[in-house]
């Protein structure tokens, strides 16, 4: 009996002939597409549309609110002591000032909404105040800023932008969505906080870092890219004795010249960031220590808080016989001075004021409502002035450094930092120094031990989402 035939089983392919595995294919492609998706949807082009009209009134109100600001400064502090028959503001000045600023913060602090935003020794938040915290937010800071607290506008601009967008889109009935209520906040605090800097572009930069968007891995791509760019720079910017190499820029001549970098300029730079980040790290650690205390008793502790910083101004005009502005404000005006004339600040009057101003931002950090922005940016632009006269140094060099590691340090927003010093400076010629102080000092920064946290003060507001 014959057997069926056996199929022939299929042919074995030449392994020297098999195909090579197929790349997978890239994902920007899928990125593209998911983009160009998003910018024809309805609700994100209307989003997009409100985001543009909202800066109008955001911009108004940022303006009138500044300005108040410095109205109320200008009263305080020179129509006020004028008036009583002073030249300048007394040593005694910032003492009842200040006595002031803490009773009401406090009471703001206790029985407003939203405790008049948050704290500042917790850094720079995202806008997304509610509507109904807005009120103690701008009282806080009327009763803070003006009255001599060392801190900054910025914080309660942010507040006022992101709050202010999203109260007008409720009044339009815009859709709320997670994404329109991020979209509006950012553009809505963006817009307020260019009234300050009066660059757009740092407006854009410090709100997208503010935001957190690409959280840690951005700035873990993002450091050694900021380093390696900024080292690169010196090919073309020159290094020592090397003249650089020649290429085109859309760099403008400022009216004073920077000298070139040199070998102390880097070293120097790398140890100023260590140090000046290891300070401003104890400044923030007491201003956290502080708002804990805050948080058991808010209005005697505000209170004693913001006598203390009037303290240490009080302190300083009397054992230098200089303003005690200089350390009872935010440093925007004081920095003016102290950049464009450096050598008029002897080493005494720039120690006393780095230790006063310091002792002064630390307590403010913890107890009365602003940011911290401009009063980092002063004392680094001291200790970079009082730093200046080592060994191959130099004026230039040091005030790069030293805000830029002072104000990376406080904010631990690198990009923006680069940007706002190189904004300060009106010249790129030091910008390799304020990439090397910033990526040094935000190292620094982030891997000494963080500080306490800080509980919640004040009525609770549930912000707008």
């Amino acid at each position: 009996m014959t057997q069926p035939a056996q199929p022939n089983p299929p042919p074995q392919p030449d392994p020297r002939s098999r195909p090579e595995p197929q790349a997978r294919p890239s994902s920007q492609p899928a990125e593209a597409a998911r983009l160009g998706e998003l910018l024809r949807t309805p609700g994100y082009l209307k989003t997009l549309m409100f985001c543009g009209v909202v800066g109008i009134p955001v911009s108004l109100a940022a303006f009138w609110f500044l300005a108040g600001l410095q109205a109320l400064e200008r009263l305080m502090w020179v129509s006020l002591p004028h008036a009583a028959g002073f030249d300048s503001p007394p040593w005694w000045w910032p003492l009842p000032l200040l006595l002031v600023s803490g009773i009401c913060v406090g009471l703001i602090v206790t029985r407003f909404p939203g405790g008049g935003g948050h704290v500042p020794a917790s850094g720079l938040h995202p806008g997304g105040t509610g509507p109904a915290a807005l009120p103690g937010v701008l009282l806080a800071a009327v009763f803070s800023l003006p009255l001599g607290a060392t801190l900054g506008p910025e914080a309660p601009l942010i507040a006022l932008g992101g709050g202010l967008a999203v109260a007008l889109r409720h009044l339009t009935g815009t859709p709320e969505t997670p994404m329109s209520a991020a979209l509006l906040t950012a553009a809505g605090s963006a817009a307020a906080i260019a009234a300050i800097f009066g660059n757009p572009l740092i407006a854009a930069v410090l709100l997208m870092e503010v935001a957190g968007v690409g959280g840690p891995q951005l700035f873990a791509v993002m450091l050694p890219a900021l380093l390696s760019s900024g080292i690169g720079s010196l090919v073309f910017t020159g290094f020592g004795r090397w003249t650089g190499l020649p290429t085109g820029d859309l760099k403008l001549k400022p009216g004073v010249e920077f000298p070139r970098l040199d070998v102390g300029d880097v070293v120097w730079t790398v140890l100023m960031a260590v140090v000046i980040s290891g300070a401003v790290h104890l400044i923030q650690h007491g201003g956290r220590s502080a708002a804990r205390r805050v948080a058991g008793r808010p209005l005697l502790v505000t209170v004693l808080c913001a006598l203390g910083a009037g303290v240490c101004a009080a302190a300083y005009a009397l054992g230098t016989g200089l303003d005690p502005a200089d350390v009872a404000s935010s440093g925007q005006n004081t920095i003016g001075r102290l950049v464009g004339d450096p050598h008029a600040w002897g080493a005494g009057a720039l120690v006393a004021v780095l230790l006063c101003k310091g002792a002064a931002f630390s307590l403010c950090l913890g107890s009365l409502r602003g940011g911290p922005i401009f009063p980092s940016l002063f004392l680094g632009a001291a200790a970079g002035v009082l730093c200046s006269p080592l060994p191959g140094l130099g004026v230039g060099a040091g005030l790069a450094a030293g805000m830029a590691a002072a104000t990376v340090s406080a904010m631990r927003l690198p990009v923006s930092t680069v940007v706002l010093v190189v904004l300060v400076l009106g010249s790129t010629t030091m910008m390799p120094v304020a990439i090397l102080s910033t990526v040094v000092a935000f190292v620094t920064a982030e891997l000494l031990p963080p500080g306490p946290p800080i509980p919640p003060v004040g009525r609770s507001c549930r912000p707008a989402h």
